[in-house]
């Protein structure tokens, strides 16, 4: 089978495609893969950054969608069956088996492609508002980031809990898109961001301000929550890990929290269940992942550039030719 193989971990420029022995599958669910999703955690471990960090060469690709080829006895899937896995690694190649504890049944209605989406940004983010922040409909909700994946994801399942939704985004020409997908208000992510912010609220400031950023812009994120809102901590992609004085803390009665999805599941393992369900109701009512970028399995390489260069608005697939 062909396979997109990490060589050396200097990035998506130490990626090729190569052909591989077909995937032991043994106790295993097979799945003959249709769509990949491109995310963060890919990135970063084609250069060694990730919390695991495999060594070369290895398989990446952590969000598959596809067809069960075979599956153990009791597994509750059978061959055919439409699916999404979250697999640890091998998620970009035409052939994944994964454990049957990480791979879920897809509605009908949606796309291998939207299917693929649906998981990783989409379950982060669902664990993150409904269970780390606790959102309550009507509150608003602040986005930092808000035109890449986890960005776009959080306005869609922000909107999908009943609140207004605040995007703050730093490149240009993306207003229209997030609007589109629900945002209320758009501001750019420059000096002053904050104060627009505010003045949106009529001065209050937000009810939760979700950052996957980091770096320079948390101090400001910090100051534009009001009394008892939640900051939740997604990840850095900003480069910097920032720090916070307690006493900001202390004296507005703020409440800092992180959302870690991957490192949560290990502790409670039902909630990858839990969350899909949450998630597929959304799916009901409407909702739908907005892929906006679809590249074939041999331009692996290319689409993780692509996102390290901030090209990429909404999600990123790979779809076997």
């Amino acid at each position: 089978m062909r396979a997109v193989v990490v060589t050396e971990l200097k990035g998506p420029s130490a990626m090729e495609v190569q052909d591989l022995p077909e995937p032991d599958s043994d106790g295993l669910v097979l799945i003959d893969v249709k769509a990949s999703g491109v995310c963060f955690p890919d990135l970063l471990i084609s250069y060694g950054k990730y919390q695991h960090a495999p060594q070369p060469p290895f398989v990446p690709g952590t969000e598959v969608a596809g067809v069960v080829m075979s599956a153990p006895e009791g597994s509750g899937f059978e061959q055919g069956q439409r699916v999404l896995a979250v697999s640890s690694l091998g998620g970009y190649a035409e052939r994944v088996a994964v454990h049957p504890a990480v791979v879920l049944p897809i509605p009908d209605d949606l796309s291998f492609e939207e299917a693929a989406s649906l998981i990783i940004n989409y379950q982060t983010m669902e664990f993150a508002l409904g269970r780390r922040a606790n959102l309550r409909r009507g509150e608003t909700v602040v986005v930092l980031g808000a035109a890449g994946g986890v960005g776009t994801s959080t306005i869609q399942l922000a909107k999908a809990h009943g609140a207004r939704v605040i995007a703050v985004v730093r490149r240009d020409g993306a207003d229209d898109f997030l609007r589109e997908i629900g945002a209320d208000d758009v501001v750019r992510l420059t000096e002053g961001w904050a104060g627009r912010v505010r003045e949106l609220t009529g001065g209050r400031g937000a009810d939760v301000v979700v950052d996957p950023v980091g770096g320079d812009a948390f101090d400001d994120a910090v100051r534009t929550l009001a009394a008892e809102g939640r900051l939740v901590v997604i990840g850095f992609a900003g480069g910097d890990i920032p720090s916070v004085k307690l006493n900001r803390v202390l004296f507005r009665n703020i409440s800092i929290v992180g959302a870690a999805w991957g490192e949560f599941l290990p502790h409670d393992p039902s909630a990858l269940a839990k969350t899909h369900a949450a998630l597929l109701e959304h799916v009901s009512a409407g909702l739908r992942p907005v892929v906006k970028a679809r590249y074939p399995l041999a331009s692996a390489a290319q689409a993780l550039a692509d996102l390290e260069a901030g090209r990429v608005l909404g999600k990123a697939v790979l779809v076997q030719e």
